[in-house]
């Protein structure tokens, strides 16, 4: 049985934290369809909260300690992410955003992506597609097309997998897993486009545009 492993990103602060709740409903259903598939799924949950120290030490001297580095060396062998991020002012929070500035772009091209965020009402939840899309488009990470959103009341509507929550969670996690499960060519390339095209020498590229000029 193929494995696909999967590291989670939880960027809640509080202990417990609605984003580390989020992250592990949606790593657990990852996992279920990526059984129901054929496939086993190895999960590393990592929690900022635990590295924020690290992580500002690593602005300062440029060197990541070792459970930083362990940390970093996780994300980049992984499968794919999930990642979780509680919202601050209209935004992914401060320690989100420090993790994500001390991870190697080149570590996250073509890597599939599971979207999340909490927050305490309905209004933020649009930060999933004006902040957090953004950034791991930016990165040239592949991103689920549903991203789940928790607010206050979802947690109250838990019911045996029947509540809206349970609904957006399992639609998130059967497009993450079919993204793992892709051939592996299809899992290297970045938002669709192919590798190939974008490898070709710039006069060769030119050259093509220059061919195909009519005077």
């Amino acid at each position: 049985m193929e494995t696909r492993h999967i590291t989670v990103i939880t960027a809640g602060l509080g202990v417990p934290s609605s984003s580390r709740l989020l992250a592990d409903q949606l790593a657990a259903a990852a996992s279920r369809k990526l059984s129901a598939a054929g496939y086993l799924a190895e999960v590393d949950v990592v929690e900022l909260r635990d590295l924020a120290v690290d992580i500002a030490n690593n602005f300062v001297t440029g060197y990541a300690a070792p459970r930083l580095a362990g940390v970093l060396a996780g994300v980049s062998a992984a499968d794919g992410i999930i990642a979780v991020s509680p919202v601050f002012s209209a935004s992914y929070s401060g320690l989100f955003k420090s993790f994500m500035d001390v991870v190697d772009p080149a570590s996250l091209e073509g890597k599939a992506v599971l979207l999340g965020a909490t927050g305490g009402s309905d209004r933020h939840q649009m930060v999933l597609d004006y902040a957090m899309r953004p950034l791991f488009n930016y990165l040239r990470t592949r991103i689920a097309p549903t991203a789940v959103f928790a607010g206050p009341q979802d947690w109250g509507n838990i019911d045996g997998g029947g509540s809206p929550l349970s609904a957006r969670t399992e639609r998130a996690a059967a497009e993450f897993a079919e993204m793992l499960t892709a051939p592996r060519q299809a899992r290297g390339s970045s938002n669709g486009h192919s590798q190939d095209l974008e490898s070709l020498p710039f006069e060769q590229l030119l050259a093509g545009i220059s061919g195909g000029r009519t005077e």
